[in-house]
């Protein structure tokens, strides 16, 4: 890689986030993981926070932080949580907890990094969306604020286009990591049912999730803001048995 890039990964300590960490550590960008917890690997340019994003004011104290040390150019927001529940047992502190997860803590992020991205004239914006944000049983809390991300990212694209800074989200269908298997039984009757009904067969791997969000990074893709990516399967056309 020429030039030097600085990463912000949310939630870099494990899953998909952890896997994009790694892919970007090896195509030579620093990267600072933002997570409750510290990542189980080590690597000379990556750097950990320890923050709690449904708390704003360690939000808030993380990126000015960041933002002093270091001149960030790729916000990947890639943290989240669920909270599923039918309607009946659904809350309003769940939506206001996954709204500050998923998107208030995205803003003050972005905030305070933005001020050495426009002077570059270069950024990349990343969320990590969800195929759910279409709708999805006892989603209500998760789909209402991955949704929101979709709104929010085409918004600021057309806010930062002409600082050449690109805002786009990728939205996963179902894929194995730690949220998966919390939720799915590992290799149950409800595993294969939900494979046997997404389109291309399978249930997705962090691997095809990174794959996109390396496109996305990349200063060739300078032509493409404000889209989701849906890395489903194909649900977000067809339909899946659950």
């Amino acid at each position: 890689m020429s030039e030097e890039f600085t990463a912000v990964i949310t939630g870099g300590n494990k899953g998909i986030g952890a896997a994009l960490a790694k892919e970007m550590l090896e195509a030579g960008y620093t990267v600072i993981c933002l997570s409750r917890r510290a990542p189980e690997f080590e690597h000379p340019k990556l750097h950990f926070h320890q923050t709690d994003l449904l708390d704003q004011a360690q939000v808030s104290a993380a990126a000015d932080a960041i933002a002093g040390e270091h001149e960030v150019t790729h916000l990947i927001h890639n943290a989240g949580l669920i909270f599923p529940n039918l309607i009946e047992e659904a809350d309003a502190d769940d939506i206001a907890g996954l709204a500050q997860l998923h998107l208030g803590s995205a803003l003050t992020l972005l905030k305070a990094f933005l001020p050495s991205m426009k002077a570059k004239q270069f950024g990349r914006v990343l969320f990590n969306g969800s195929r759910a944000a279409l709708g999805a049983k006892t989603r209500t809390a998760y789909s209402a604020s991955k949704a929101g991300m979709i709104g929010m990212a085409r918004t600021w694209a057309l806010e930062l286009a002409q600082h050449q800074i690109t805002v786009n989200v990728v939205a996963p269908g179902p894929v194995k990591t730690d949220n998966f298997w919390g939720i799915i039984p590992k290799g149950s009757e409800q595993e294969q049912k939900l494979a046997d009904g997404i389109p291309v067969g399978r249930i997705g791997t962090v691997e095809d999730i990174t794959n996109a969000f390396m496109f996305f990074a990349d200063p060739k893709s300078s032509f493409i803001t404000g889209q989701t990516l849906f890395v489903c399967g194909g649900m977000s056309v067809g339909t899946a048995l659950l």
